[in-house]
């Protein structure tokens, strides 16, 4: 069996140390570039859904209905519902912001993000302040594990007031339902581990019109103001 070198820990400290410089260089990198777009909207969904089915059909409707309500897009800039995404986005010649991260199934960015605005990250946490900071909402699409952390990290930081309240759309009460249920049933009801209105944080819809007005109904109550 082949042996790793061990390192020290002056050599792990080291390293450490000189990550900060490469995390610093991706939050300037998404600083410069993200604060030049424009109100936005964050598209979450899974990097496994092909061109062919109607969540792809969906996402890419909902993009282009988002860019004609005055918005951009912006995705994790992969495959999948972030490819239809941007490509709905590119499809009314508006906003399309890709968020890239290297993994295991996704070689590279999709064709549809506009070239000022395709961004490559190495840190997933550097990636989430991105998509958090420069979104007026987000639109959750069907998904896996990857989109139920983005929900749950808006739904965290909106629920600890760590950032203003935006407006969350999940869409295609299909397959949200049994969620929202459990929510509850079982975290509200039975074991009390969420407040009364946090499974009220969000807003189903099964149409890209149902987004925009769930969208410009909150902005209407609250104000549409940049949130950096």
């Amino acid at each position: 069996m082949k042996k790793h070198p061990q390192l020290s820990w002056s050599e792990i400290k080291s390293n450490d140390s000189w990550s900060i410089f490469k995390i610093m260089s991706e939050f300037v990198e998404g600083y410069e570039t993200l604060q030049r777009i424009g109100p936005c909207v964050s598209i979450y969904g899974s990097a496994r859904t092909g061109p062919e089915t109607e969540t792809y059909k969906e996402a890419r409707a909902v993009a282009s209905a988002l860019v004609d309500a005055g918005y951009g897009v912006i995705t994790g800039g992969g495959p999948g519902v972030m490819e239809a995404g941007n490509r709905g986005a590119q499809d009314r010649e508006g906003v399309s912001v890709g968020l890239n991260i290297e993994l295991p199934f996704e070689q590279s960015h999709n064709e549809y993000i506009n070239g000022e605005t395709n961004l490559h990250f190495d840190y997933f946490f550097v990636r989430k302040v991105m998509f958090v900071k420069y979104s007026q909402a987000f639109v959750v699409m069907p998904g896996g594990f990857g989109t139920m952390d983005e929900l749950f990290e808006a739904l965290t930081l909106i629920q600890t007031e760590k950032i203003d309240k935006q407006p969350i759309v999940l869409y295609d009460s299909a397959f949200w339902n049994g969620l929202l249920e459990w929510f509850e049933d079982v975290m509200l009801k039975k074991y009390k581990t969420i407040g009364e209105f946090d499974h009220k944080l969000f807003r189903l819809a099964d149409s890209p019109e149902e987004v925009i007005e769930h969208i410009e109904n909150f902005h209407n109550q609250y104000g549409l103001r940049p949130n950096f």
